[in-house]
């Protein structure tokens, strides 16, 4: 007699409260339920927390960490956390777990070894909450400098200009004494430096602690202090004034010759606590910061926003979902907003490759058609600030009209269905089709882009790669497809994958998409037809002071460059202060840049700047 064989359980067959079961079954003491009102999720016991994120991976089949974000629950809890959104790359919701730790000598186990892709975002965290991650190989500030004091968004830390904890000052409204808090700081005495700070380094050029972490295998100060010239290996500075990393970013390279053998990206330059304005301002006063993230996707940037907040404010009595219209429109919006990006990204690749301004101006011809319309329904052309929880801003207006200010000004008058469907079925195939035949097959960008900046499949999903660099490795992963939102589940669409993991499919992905958005936006024509003078807003009116229900959430949308998320936490107080406790962004350039150093290494100095390129971030949401 043979033991009776058993099939082993396929991890995605798993759905997640088994999988919750499965957890706790395997660790009764250490995965509790979060059981606060309006949480979700699982609490995981720091100590074991490396060892059940294992588990997840392996065993559960959460290959794919989406986002970690810490929160400081001062006066609440007295305590931090650690929130973690894991998911299959097979679809399907995430899996949320957390690990708390005291606010004290605040520290969390690195997660680093399982999901590599969490390492920005760990520092990220050490940055801003000053939460420590025993075995992250290196830990360093990321978006702030060596010498600022504290941790900016603990809920206990005040700039120097601090007025109020919340939007509006008394000072503005309501009674107008306006006065600037700067008046009472003296020039000069405002600045606070760590305690072990030495300000002499103030004009030190050297930046030692920055290179001491990153094992580049070079002495860069022996190098500084010697007289013999090394031309073997040295180490090189990209940016922050090189002109492809636009002033604000900067890669420090090791060369052997002229091959890559490190590469760390260094930003932060750009970086103005998006977050803390986020968690100062009133929930709608935050739509138009969005704009600022990545701001040639302003459309897709609200509605990823709208979206987190409308799943805080249905657990409330008197929530009403958008309208059918609304959802229509709002898919228009962002569908027209992965076309405009990803022109601009292929143009600015083609810029990035040698080909200076010709193809980025075909691009942008095509993109301005896109922002005419834009502008004719939301009143701005690259900051819309048009969606709204529940709907948005207004609909469609009958005509795109403009007005003469000068003598010989051409004035624009269209019936705005009209453009959009020639601009859709018309002007835009014609311009994909254009920049497919002039591109495609071009001898200089098949040689520039083919087999460089190489990233296979399994290394894009442990990065936590998103958007195109995720799916031109051939991994068909589409969060509209994934864990679809709006009525993308009534579209007929396919999720765009190419699997060479090199620039030149990340430049088909882009080619590709723009196809499949044309192909959604022929859909969303006859939508707009039906709906036409229905409701744009939920309940016939717009709420601009919204009661958002207590607990947590997690917005996420398929953006152009990846997943863009917004985790916010709501104290749920009706009589409170009407903003986000914790506000935080997900954003897709920041951690599409953590493959960045894999990506270029054993690539030649030449190749950075195009591999870069073809990542396609914006520094507004890189540095926040």
């Amino acid at each position: 007699m043979t033991d009776q064989m058993i099939a082993p359980v396929r991890p995605e067959t798993v759905d997640i409260d088994a999988a919750i079961g499965i957890l706790k079954e395997r660790f009764p003491d250490a995965v509790k339920d979060d059981t606060r009102e309006g949480y979700g999720g699982v609490i995981v016991e720091r100590g074991q927390l490396v060892e059940i994120a294992t588990v997840m991976r392996d065993e559960l089949g959460f290959d794919y960490l989406s986002s970690a974000t810490a929160v400081d629950y001062l006066g609440i809890e007295d305590s931090m956390e650690m929130v973690y959104h894991a998911y299959r790359t097979t679809g399907g919701s995430p899996l949320v777990f957390k690990a708390q730790t005291p606010r004290e000598n605040s520290s969390v186990p690195s997660l680093i070894d399982i999901w590599p892709g969490v390492d920005f975002q760990e520092r990220e965290a050490y940055d801003l909450y000053g939460i420590a991650f025993p075995g992250h190989p290196n830990q360093k500030r990321i978006l702030m400098w060596e010498g600022f004091n504290g941790h900016p968004m603990r809920k206990d830390w005040k700039e120097a200009y601090y007025e109020e904890e919340h939007k509006p000052f008394d000072s503005r409204w309501p009674k107008g004494m306006v006065r600037r808090a700067e008046e009472l700081n003296v020039y000069g005495k405002n600045v606070e430096y760590p305690a072990d700070f030495d300000l002499s380094r103030l004009s030190d050029d050297t930046e030692s602690s920055l290179y001491a972490g990153m094992g580049l295998g070079v002495n860069v100060e022996a190098l500084d202090n010697t007289d013999e010239l090394k031309t073997d290996r040295l180490v090189v500075n990209l940016g922050p004034h090189h002109p492809s990393t636009h002033g604000v970013f900067r890669m420090v390279v090791t060369l052997n010759g002229e091959t890559i053998e490190t590469l760390e990206p260094v930003m932060g330059y750009l970086h103005r606590n998006h977050e803390q304005i986020g968690e100062r301002n009133a929930w709608l006063y935050n739509m138009a910061f969005t704009d600022r993230l990545d701001y040639i996707c302003s459309m897709s940037n609200n509605l990823g926003y709208a979206l987190a907040v409308e799943q805080l404010m249905s657990r409330g009595m008197r929530y009403t979902p958008p309208t059918y219209r609304a959802e229509v429109i709002r898919v228009l919006m962002v569908e027209l907003t992965r076309i405009v990006n990803h022109l601009w990204a292929i143009g600015f690749l083609l810029n990035d490759l040698g080909a200076f301004f010709t193809p980025a101006l075909y691009a942008i011809a095509e993109r301005e058609k896109i922002l005419d319309f834009f502008e004719a329904t939301a009143g701005s052309r690259l900051m819309c600030n048009y969606m709204r929880f529940g709907g948005v801003f207004k609909d469609l207006p009958e005509r795109i009209h403009s007005t003469a200010s000068l003598l010989n000004d051409k004035v624009r008058d269209f019936d705005t269905m009209q453009y959009i469907t020639e601009l859709i079925t018309e002007a835009l195939p014609r311009a994909v089709d254009e920049l497919d035949r002039f591109l495609t097959d071009s001898e200089i960008v098949k040689t520039r882009t083919i087999g460089v900046g190489y990233l296979p499949a399994e290394t894009a999903i442990a990065y936590s790669a998103a958007g195109p660099l995720l799916r031109g490795s051939g991994v068909a992963y589409d969060v509209r497809r994934a864990e679809p939102y709006s009525i993308y589940p009534e579209l007929d669409f396919d999720v765009a994958v190419r699997y060479n993991g090199d620039i030149y499919d990340r430049y088909l992905i882009r080619i590709d998409e723009m196809r499949e958005s044309l192909r959604i936006l022929k859909q969303i024509l006859p939508r707009l037809e039906h709906t036409k003078g229905e409701s744009f807003f939920a309940g016939n009116k717009a709420v601009y002071m919204p009661r958002v229900a207590l607990g947590e959430a997690y917005g996420r949308v398929e953006n152009p460059k990846g997943e863009l998320g917004y985790y916010v936490v709501s104290q749920g107080d009706p009589k409170g202060p009407q903003n986000p406790w914790r506000y935080h962004v997900r954003a897709p350039s920041f951690i599409n840049l953590t493959a960045l150093g894999q990506m270029c290494k054993g690539q030649k100095v030449a190749d950075v700047v195009a591999i870069l390129g073809s990542i396609d971030i914006v520094l507004g949401e890189t540095d926040r």
